[in-house]
Order: C-alpha cells, then structure tokens, then sequence
C-alpha cells in the first residue's frame, strides 16, 4: 500500500499495477481536471476477487463465466483507477485521458462528467462496509491527485450517485465520507 503517491507527466501513478483499458479517449480540455468521483463494484454483484473487474474494464470479461455477466455483455466501460478490498492500487487510464465511468452525468449544472473529471472504483457494494485499507490507500489517492490537479477542490469530491441521481446509488450509504475527509485533511 502506498502512504505517498506520485503522479508522472503522463498521468500514471508510479510504481502501482497498470492494466491499460481501451475504453477511453482523449479530454476535450487536457487540463480540465476538476472532480473526482467515488464509485463502488463488484463482480458478479456483492461478490469480491476473481479478477473479473479489471477483466470488464479491458473488454476481456467472459459472459459465460456467471449469469449476471450476460447482462452486462458489450458494455464498455473504465474507471482511471481500482482500489480492491485489500487497498492494491491499479490504474487502467491515464489522469489526462477521459475514462468512461459516469455515463450520462451531471455536476454544478455540467453535463458529460467524463470531460473534466477522475472516476476511481472501490470495489465494493452499497451494503457492505468498505476495508480500512481502502480508505487509506483512496486518501493517498486523493492527497496525489488534488496536488497534481489543484481545481479538485474538497468540495469537488463526490460519489457516482451525486452525479447520476436516481439512476446510480454508489458508493452507497456505507461508504464513510467524514473518514475520507479526516484521512484527506490531516495529511
């Protein structure tokens, strides 16, 4: 678990695990970072391990391999980065590029969150507390990523379900903001 993390020119993280997704594209504004999204998954849902997240963010999830996954065949979908219940890091797209994790979104009035915004993807569900390691390693996270991108402000730090009301739910009522705000605002 990394304590301090670093941002490189191109946007990737040093020194953490890489599975490079195909499922983005390039910012229409390359320095409009200004929001970071909290999301939850698991694979097959309430299910953790197995691998099968980062094999549906790199388009290699085999539908066969468990009923729910039939219906989530031929979506195309990223997040920049995953923190797995036992706080390993991985990254699948650069900071700079436009990974597609919000969808149809909207924030202060902004459509397409894709545009100006980081998704990272706890694994998890909205009824299953989330690991202390998960916490640390999300606030070394956004330690990083607020000193790289100083219009993340903590006030532009929310879940998918801020920007997708009605159609998203996550991270979920257990996922402790006020956590994530001390771990963040006492380092």
């Amino acid at each position: 678990m990394n304590s301090k993390l670093n941002i490189n020119d191109d946007g990737w993280l040093d020194g953490v695990e890489i599975i490079r997704s195909p499922n983005f594209e390039v910012r229409p504004l390359a320095d409009d970072i200004r929001l970071l999204v909290v999301h939850a998954i698991s694979l097959p849902p309430g299910q953790y391990g197995g691998g099968y997240i980062q094999q549906f963010f790199s388009n290699q999830l085999d539908p066969d391999a468990h009923d729910y996954f039939t219906e989530i065949r031929g979506l195309k979908v990223s997040a920049h980065c995953l923190i797995q219940r036992d706080g390993h890091l991985i990254q699948f797209v650069s900071f700079r590029d436009r990974a597609w994790h919000a969808g149809v979104s909207c924030w202060n009035g902004e459509h397409n969150c894709n545009d100006f915004s980081i998704g990272i993807e706890l694994e998890g569900c909205d009824d299953d507390a989330f690991d202390v390691r998960q916490y640390q390693q999300l606030s070394a996270l956004v330690i990083a990523l607020r000193k790289q991108y100083p219009a993340i402000s903590e006030q532009s730090i929310c879940g998918h379900s801020d920007i997708a009301p009605g159609r998203k739910t996550d991270p979920g009522p257990c996922f402790d903001w006020s956590r994530l705000a001390q771990l963040t605002n006492n380092s």
